[in-house]
C-alpha cells in the first residue's frame, strides 16, 4: 500500500511548491461528505473542494449522466460542432438567473475565465476599459484575475506588473467599521481622484466575500452599485462562482437582495466537480463581442455539460437551497452560543451554508490566524477537514455538501464545538 508520507515526499520532489497543498494525506476514494485517504482514514469534508461539491462527492445521479455521456463522445470543441446539450443548459441557467428580460449565456472551463470573459465583454458592450473592484476580493489566478483580486498575499507576490485601470475600494464589514456608505464614498472618490465613471467598463462583485472571508455584501451597498451603473452606464458583474448554485439558501446570492446584476460568473458546484464555468447576462451585453472573440477549447466540455444538467435536478428535486438554509442556520446558532463563552470569536456570518467565524485576540482585537490554525489541526484530529480564509487568515469557513447526512453533520457539529473549546 501507498503511503502518505511516500506520496508526500514524490509531491514535493515532482511538483513546485507554488501550488500550495493544505492537506499531508492523499485522498483514495470519497462518498457524499466523506472522503478516505490512501491509509484508509475517514474525514468529514467540509471543504468540498472549495465550494465545488454542494450536491457531495459522486452524486449518483452524477455519475449516472456522466457515464452515459461517456458512450456518446467526450469532446468535439463546441465552436467545431456543437452539440444540444449546451444549447439546453444555457436555456436553463437564462431562466433562473436573477436577470429580467433576454438573456444568453456561455461557458467556459474555470472561474478565472468566466471572470475574465465577463470583464472582455463588459468592455465590448461599453468600449471603455476601467474596472473597480473590492478589497479582500478575489477572482482568480490570471492576470486579470489578480489584478481584480483584492488580497495581496500570497495570490499577488512576485507576479507583477497587473493589467491598468483596476481600481480597488473597501468592502463593507461591520465588524471592522466600514459601511455600505463608506464603500460607496470611495467610489465618487475615485471618480474625483483616479478616473471618471464614462471610462468605466464594470464594477465587479462578489455578493459574499468568498477568499476575503465569507462577508455579506449589504443589500444597501448593491442597491448603491446599481443605482452608480445605472446613472454611468456602467456594467454590474456579480462574480457568483463561491457563492452560486444553492451555497447561500437561494440558488444565487443576488437573490437576496432583489438587486439585478448587468452579467453573473458561475463554475465551482456549477457541474459538482466537473471543470465548467458560465457567464450569464442581458442579450444585448452578451451580444457584444463579435464571433471568435469568446471560447475555449474545452469550454463547454460535453462530460461537465451532462454533470452541469445533473446538479440542476438534484438542486431542484432535493430542495438543495432550502436545506442549505436549515442547515447553515443550525450550525450559526451552534457557533453563536460558543461565541458566549469564547471570547475569541469576533463574529460568525452566515447566509445559507455560507457560514464563518473570525477569531481575533480577545485582549487586543487584533486579528488570530494562530487560532484558526490550533482549531483546524484540532478539528482534523477527530477526522473534520476545516479550511480557513480571510485577509489575514483569521476566519474559518464550512462548506460541507448540501447533502450530507443529518447524523455526519450532527457529529461535525460536536467536533467543531470541541475544538472551539480546546
Amino acid at each position: 500500500m501507498t503511503s502518505n508520507s511516500e506520496l508526500q515526499s514524490r509531491r514535493l520532489a515532482a511538483t513546485p511548491r507554488g501550488v500550495g497543498v493544505m492537506c499531508d494525506f492523499y485522498a483514495q476514494r470519497a462518498e457524499n461528505a466523506s472522503l478516505w485517504d490512501v491509509e484508509g482514514r475517514e474525514f468529514i469534508d467540509f471543504a468540498a473542494g472549495i465550494a465545488v461539491l454542494n450536491t457531495g462527492h459522486r452524486h449518483p445521479r452524477i455519475v449516472k449522466a456522466i457515464s452515459a455521456q461517456l458512450e456518446q463522445f467526450t469532446h468535439t470543441a463546441y465552436q467545431i460542432v456543437p452539440y444540444e446539450s449546451v444549447v439546453s443548459l444555457a436555456e436553463r441557467i437564462n431562466k433562473v438567473v436573477p436577470i429580467s428580460g433576454p438573456t444568453k449565456t456561455a461557458f467556459f472551463t474555470t472561474g478565472a475565465e468566466a471572470v475574465e470573459n465577463a470583464i472582455k465583454i463588459a468592455r465590448a458592450h461599453t468600449k471603455r476599459s476601467g474596472v473597480i473592484a473590492f478589497g479582500g476580493g478575489f477572482h482568480g489566478r490570471t492576470m486579470m484575475g489578480l489584478a481584480l483580486t483584492g488580497k495581496v498575499a500570497p495570490y499577488k507576490i512576485g507576479f507583477g506588473p497587473f493589467p491598468a485601470e483596476v481600481f480597488h475600494v473597501p468592502f463593507p464589514s461591520a465588524l471592522h467599521g466600514v459601511s455600505a456608505a463608506d464603500s460607496l464614498d470611495a467610489i465618487a472618490q475615485l471618480f474625483k481622484s483616479d478616473i471618471e465613471p464614462q471610462r468605466v467598463a464594470a464594477i465587479i462583485i462578489e455578493p459574499v466575500q468568498g477568499e476575503g472571508g465569507f462577508i455579506v455584501a449589504p443589500t444597501e451597498l448593491m442597491r448603491g452599485l446599481r443605482a452608480l451603473c445605472d446613472q454611468h452606464g456602467i456594467v454590474l458583474i456579480a462574480d457568483e462562482v463561491q457563492s452560486g448554485f444553492a451555497r447561500t439558501g437561494k440558488l444565487f446570492s443576488m437573490l437576496h437582495h432583489g438587486v439585478e446584476p448587468d452579467l453573473i460568473t458561475m463554475a465551482k458546484s456549477l457541474a459538482g466537480g466537473m471543470p465548467l464555468s458560465a457567464v450569464a447576462g442581458r442579450a444585448e451585453i452578451m451580444d457584444a463581442p463579435a464571433p471568435g472573440g469568446l471560447g475555449g477549447t474545452y469550454a463547454g466540455n460535453p462530460l461537465a455539460v451532462a454533470s452541469a444538467h445533473a446538479v440542476m435536478d438534484v438542486i431542484e428535486d432535493e430542495k438543495l437551497c432550502e436545506r442549505s438554509a436549515r442547515l447553515g442556520d443550525k450550525l450559526a446558532k451552534r457557533l453563536l452560543t460558543a461565541q458566549e463563552s469564547n471570547k475569541s470569536i469576533a463574529e460568525v456570518r452566515a447566509q445559507g451554508s455560507m457560514v464563518a467565524v473570525e477569531f481575533h485576540d480577545a485582549a487586543t482585537g487584533a486579528p488570530d490566524a494562530d487560532k484558526v490554525r490550533r482549531v483546524q489541526a484540532r478539528a482534523l484530529e477527530q477526522g473534520l477537514l476545516l479550511l480557513s480564509c480571510g485577509s489575514y487568515g483569521n476566519v474559518i469557513r464550512f462548506l460541507y455538501p448540501l447533502t450530507i447526512p443529518d447524523a455526519l453533520f450532527d457529529r461535525a457539529l460536536d467536533i467543531i464545538d470541541g475544538a472551539l473549546a480546546a
